[in-house]
């Protein structure tokens, strides 16, 4: 099975309006810009995007949010994106926030083929609404589904072509997971490698989950915010 496209715009192919993609990353950081484009270029709409984050206004899951390509974000996390925020008040978008433990959890559950699973996470607030609970112990928990996703998309630092990949440091973050929870799986690396290159030992997804594999191109790797130390005046 070749798994090897030549570039994002053709890796996407059958990515269709009304569908429902993970895309992994923490805030800017491991996201799959490559993708994301193409996606925005595509002009597919009407999607629903499982992200921990919504990236910010003019980069990543923002681009997509811009050109109104989103239907719906399920995510734990959208505190720097103002035009998120704006979609939000507006009604213009769908959201679902959900604890930040229970998106991995809903995200590794989907790759062990476990349909759903109790947590205590959310009992008596909000995200609890609607949903079955059970008491273990003298403990109340909800019941949490695992997602369903037509495809995941992340990125990787370096991948060989069978498919197996390695990420480097944070970047890491959700992109296993997601990697390997969706019906197909498209990754995006920053290094591809043949066969072999790769050391067993390192490889943190196997090639057995991932579909579609490409070298990216043009990484920003931009700072979602920058603290610095105020300057010494003793040099």
């Amino acid at each position: 099975m070749n798994k090897v496209y030549n570039n994002a715009e053709k890796a996407i192919q059958g990515i269709e309006s009304g569908m429902t993609l993970m895309l992994g990353g923490f805030g800017l950081c491991g996201i799959p810009e490559n993708s994301i484009r193409a996606l925005v270029a595509s002009g597919v709409n009407q999607l629903t995007c499982i992200s921990n984050n919504a990236g910010v206004d003019d980069f990543g899951i923002g681009l997509m949010l811009q050109q109104r390509q989103v239907r719906k974000m399920v995510s734990s996390y959208v505190g720097e994106n103002a035009e998120f925020e704006r979609q939000l008040l507006s009604g213009e978008l769908e959201v679902e926030l959900i604890p930040q433990g229970t998106l991995a959890e809903r995200c590794r559950a989907a790759g062990a083929g476990i349909p759903a699973f109790y947590t205590p996470a959310g009992v008596g607030t909000e995200v609890s609404e609607g949903k079955e609970t059970r008491v273990f112990g003298d403990k109340t928990y909800l019941m949490e589904y695992a997602f369903d996703a037509d495809f995941a998309i992340v990125k990787a630092w370096k991948g060989d072509k069978h498919g197996n990949l390695v990420f480097k440091d944070t970047a890491r973050n959700f992109n296993p997971m997601m990697a390997m929870a969706g019906r197909i799986t498209i990754a995006e690396v920053e290094e591809l490698l043949e066969p072999g290159e790769l050391h067993p030992n390192e490889i943190q997804v196997p090639g057995i989950y991932v579909h579609r594999i490409f070298q990216g191109v043009d990484y920003e790797k931009r700072i979602e915010q920058r603290t610095v130390r105020p300057k010494s005046n003793h040099g």
